[in-house]
């Protein structure tokens, strides 16, 4: 890969106004003048609203790009911010248009060193080494050089999910560079409290099992003889995956959403063997080769100085463990690297990250001592962050005002509308940097 430079266009669709920006920045920050990789942004803009502040908008996930609107309502928080400011859709990097994560992406000039061209070239140990590389912290630095690319003296953070995260990344390590900061189910726990937050989560999918065979109580049944297919090995869907108990098992990621019951509900609906429920059943499981890093490196995002050493597998209670009925959510499990053919290159480099002792993200006297209005929707029944951690965290934030709700699901940013955006703006408004 040549070295890039940066790069800024500007076009037009019907209602917006939008520039994409393009800027080489480095893959390991501690060394600026080694390898570098290419970091994408699309500004969007109303008409007549391309100098008003700018919102910078977090994607959740880890690993998936930033939306792409087609239109001023689309997502339809879209339109509330564009009264107010330009959103700033970062492509996260190793996403979208910035250089993308992918075993067969060629990388950058010196990015491994035994000069592999591409990861599925390299060994295991590079593989990991290079996805190190790819967490909130880069992330945060990655857009203070695009902050000071495009000459904004701060801006504003707007963080979903994982992007909440990498919000109170940028609280710890950057927050001169900031206006305000807007948190929507994503305010994670400080300090190395992984493990409790897994058991949470795991005590939390338990309930919403229980719930949704109760509201459906056939289905129960329909997935216990969808499980003994897959332990039997012979629930595959297209591209030949065999879809194994834990893989079927996340299908209750649907459960942490306004219309997950429903959505389950029709997929076992369908007939087992019929075309259409093998293409659903590959469309609905939560972790694929599409976006390779929401699985190899999903839950380092909890890591704040640990090792993950696989937690959400360590722990599974030894009730889920017996009863595949009991479903999971965002819980990563190892074998999801063997069952997944797009998936199984990563294995041995997902097994060296599990071991990895991951630096600190978060710093609780700088967050003590961040002077950045902020306002957080903490979702009540959270199935992926769960409250109580969120609550303790606001609480190091001394600018930070919370709204706790159980009129949203974890994805209530957009399934509100302009409602939960709106609010938290009215939150801040008043509220004034010193």
């Amino acid at each position: 890969m040549h070295q890039s430079t940066a790069h800024q266009s500007t076009w037009t669709l019907p209602g917006l106004h939008l520039t994409d920006v393009t800027l080489p920045v480095p893959l390991d920050h501690a060394n600026p003048s080694g390898a570098q990789i290419e970091l994408f942004a699309r500004i969007v803009a109303a008409p007549d609203g391309q100098d008003r502040p700018y919102l910078v908008y977090l994607q959740g996930g880890p690993g998936s790009e930033a939306p792409r609107p087609t239109d001023p309502s689309s997502p339809p928080w879209l339109p509330r911010a564009l009264r107010e400011h330009r959103v700033v859709m970062l492509d996260q990097r190793g996403t979208g248009r910035s250089t993308p994560v992918g075993p067969d992406v060629v990388l950058p000039d010196g990015a491994i060193p035994s000069g592999a061209r591409t990861l599925r070239a390299a060994s295991p140990a590079e593989q990991a080494e290079y996805l190190t590389r790819f967490r909130a912290d880069a992330i945060v630095a990655d857009a203070e050089l695009l902050r000071a690319h495009l000459g904004a003296e701060r801006w504003s953070l707007l963080g979903q999910s994982f992007g909440g995260f990498t919000t109170l990344r940028y609280l710890s390590a950057a927050a001169a560079g900031l206006e305000k900061a807007l948190f929507t189910g994503g305010l994670p726990t400080v300090g190395p409290g992984m493990d409790e937050v897994y058991r949470t989560t795991w005590e939390g999918m338990i309930a919403r099992s229980e719930r949704m065979w109760a509201r459906f109580p056939g289905d129960r049944d329909r997935f216990c003889r969808l499980a003994d297919r897959a332990a039997a090995g012979a629930l595959v869907v297209p591209g030949g995956r065999r879809v194994g108990v834990e893989s079927l098992r996340r299908l209750g990621h649907l459960l942490g959403s306004a219309t997950g019951e429903e959505q389950f509900h029709l997929l076992l609906d369908l007939d087992p063997d019929s075309e259409a429920f093998r293409h659903d059943l590959a469309s609905h499981l939560p972790f694929s080769g599409r976006n390779p890093l929401y699985a190899v490196i999903h839950e380092s995002c909890w890591a704040d100085g640990v090792a993950t050493n696989w937690a959400a597998d360590r722990t599974m209670p030894d009730a889920v463990r017996e009863d595949p009925t009991l479903l999971g959510g965002e819980h990563i499990h190892r074998d999801l690297f063997a069952e997944d053919p797009e998936l199984e290159v990563w294995a041995e480099a997902a097994d060296l990250l599990a071991a990895h002792e991951w630096p600190r993200l978060y710093d609780e006297d700088a967050l003590r001592a961040a002077d950045v209005p902020g306002a957080a929707a903490v979702y009540y029944d959270d199935a992926y962050v769960p409250r109580e951690f969120s609550m303790a965290t606001a609480a190091l934030l001394p600018r930070l005002r919370t709204w706790v709700t159980s009129e949203y699901e974890h994805g209530g940013l957009r399934a509100s509308g302009e409602v939960v955006l709106d609010h938290l703006l009215d939150l801040t408004a008043g509220l004034r940097r010193a």
